[in-house]
This record gives C-alpha cells, sequence and structure tokens, in this order.
C-alpha cells in the first residue's frame, strides 16, 4: 500500500508515467469510465475547499467509482474531538481510498500511519499540496512541451503559499529551471525553501516588482493572499491588494508566457486578463481532474493493468 503525502514520493520516472497516463485520459476519457468500478472514495475536507475536492470526487465518477465523505470539519465527528487517528482507522472500513485536507501541517501523515487504505494529502496548512504540484507540472508538461530549460515567476505570497513551495520542491528536481521569487518583504519564500534551492545551486532571485521582471518570464504563477493564514487582519488588508495582474502588464510579457493559479483568484488576475490567449488557469483546473484520476489509479494499482492492455 502506498500514500502520496508529498509530490516527492513519486521518483520522476514515476511522475513521468503518471503524466503519460493523464495524457491518454484527456484523449480517450470513455476508456476509463468502468476502471474503479465497485471502489470508493472517501474525501476528508477538515478545510473548505472547491477545486480540489469536487475534481477529486469528479476524477472517482469519471472512473466509475463512488464517492463519500464530508466537507467541513463540523459536519464530522471532529466537532466531537474525534483524532484524525480515529477518523481514519474508521473510514478504512467504508471506503478504497481516502484524500483528506487539514489545516494542521503533517495531518495527513498521521492518518496514513493509522490507514488501511491509500491515503492522498489533499493539502495540509501551510505546508504541502501534492495533487495541486501535480496539476501544475502537468499542465507546463502539456503546454509547454517540456518540464525542463524554463523561468518560472512565482508571485504572491510566498511564505504561506502550500502550492508554491511544494512546486518549487518538484521542479528541482528539473533541469535548468530559473526561478524568480515576486513578493513583498513580508510575504518572502520561507528559508526552508531558499536553502533547499541554494543545496541544489538553483538559480533564483527575489524581487518586489512584477513590472521589473515579467517581460523574462517563460511562466507566471499567480497566488493569492491567503487570509486564513493571517493571524492579523490588518496585514491582510495591507497585503492583499499588493499584486494585481493587468491587461496594461500583460503587454509587458512575452506572447507565450503561460499564466497559472491554483485557484481561487480573488482579486489579484483582473478579469479582464481571462480572455488573453496566455492564461491558462481554467485549463490548468482540468489538468487536474486527469491527473487526479491517474493517481487514483496508480495508487489502487489499478494504472498498469490498464496500460498493460493498452500496451
Amino acid at each position: 500500500m502506498r500514500h502520496l503525502m508529498s509530490p516527492l514520493d513519486f521518483s520522476t520516472d514515476e511522475l513521468e508515467r503518471l503524466f503519460v497516463l493523464a495524457g491518454d485520459i484527456e484523449k480517450n476519457m470513455p476508456k476509463y469510465a468502468h476502471v474503479c468500478d465497485g471502489k470508493k472514495l472517501a474525501t476528508c475536507f477538515y478545510e473548505p475547499s472547491t477545486r480540489t475536492r469536487l475534481s477529486f470526487e469528479a476524477a472517482m465518477l469519471n472512473l466509475g467509482g463512488n464517492v463519500l465523505g464530508f466537507s467541513e470539519a463540523s459536519s464530522s465527528s471532529a466537532a466531537k474531538g474525534e483524532s484524525v487517528s480515529d477518523t481514519i482507522r474508521v473510514i478504512s472500513c467504508y471506503a478504497d481510498i481516502c484524500a483528506i485536507r487539514h489545516p494542521k501541517e503533517g495531518a495527513p501523515m498521521v492518518a496514513a500511519s493509522r490507514s488501511g487504505i491509500p491515503v492522498i494529502n489533499a493539502g495540509d496548512g501551510g505546508h504541502q499540496h501534492p495533487t495541486q504540484t501535480l496539476t501544475d507540472l502537468l499542465t507546463i508538461r502539456s503546454l509547454n512541451g517540456t518540464l525542463n530549460n524554463f523561468t518560472i515567476g512565482l508571485c504572491g505570497d510566498l511564505k504561506f503559499g502550500r502550492t508554491v513551495h511544494s512546486l518549487i520542491r518538484a521542479l528541482l528536481r528539473y533541469e535548468n529551471i530559473n526561478f524568480v521569487f515576486i513578493s513583498p518583504d513580508e510575504l518572502k519564500v520561507p528559508d526552508y525553501i531558499t536553502n533547499a534551492l541554494d543545496e541544489k545551486n538553483a538559480s533564483y532571485k527575489e524581487v518586489t516588482k512584477l513590472e521589473d521582471v515579467i517581460g523574462n518570464l517563460d511562466i507566471l504563477y499567480m497566488t493569492r493572499v491567503q487570509r486564513e493564514r493571517f493571524f492579523n487582519e490588518e496585514d491582510y488588508i495591507r497585503l492583499k491588494d499588493f499584486y494585481v495582474l493587468t491587461k496594461e502588464k500583460m503587454a509587458l510579457a512575452k506572447e507565450n508566457m503561460m499564466v497559472l493559479h491554483p485557484l481561487p483568484r480573488v482579486n489579484e488576475i483582473s478579469v479582464e486578463v481571462d480572455d488573453d490567449p496566455r492564461a491558462m488557469y481554467f485549463k490548468q483546473a482540468q489538468y487536474g481532474v486527469y491527473v487526479r484520476m491517474a493517481l487514483i489509479m496508480t495508487l489502487l494499482g489499478l494504472a498498469p493493468d490498464v496500460l498493460d492492455k493498452e500496451a
């Protein structure tokens, strides 16, 4: 039995296999409509979510499986004080695989250590969000043609943004990636990330103004400033609109620059940018379904059979 706690849990070869499968799903969705017949996915979300929870559920339904679970802690026995360990042991009796989101860092790891079924970390606090990272990597690979040789700018909340932290660590395993970190001083990327970059002798720089670097980027990864990670409302209000990507700023960018965003968007990308052909964030959300379908099959041990039949 295998779990997914971090994108680094899969080797680059295993990720490539996952992405090849996701690409085949995109082209041949009906072929996978009954792979998970009789299987059940439990979605245990102790924190609000739209895309992640619904994309997991859509992925399982697309595979012919069923879903059960809860969308907030208050609608589960956590409201009565039940531990994550006990919850997962019970859920292991009801489902074949579980996706868990929790505000406390490390909670999915605790669940995995007590689980009788594969557990997927669907986000733990400001720590990791591995399936969003798989989505990001698949999007870049599919639209850019490669996961090597590009300059990516990460803009916004780089301190608390778990999607950013996961993506940086994952991209460190690929060749010739240049990182540009764009944030106010209060939301700079944490030391443990820059230490990892230094250990790999990776190319990176930190700037404050998006306009100064947007023309050099192949990919711009925007993030929202997350109210739920702030202890002080005044700090959130002061920083929430620090970056807004507009049509005027897009005019400074390369004609083929790709704009990504893990969503939800608040104010950091103007709606006028949605019509720009370089805006890929809604397509990115669609890729999230394909990669989660591939992941569910892989963790349930069904993907090799499907691929072997196709071979």
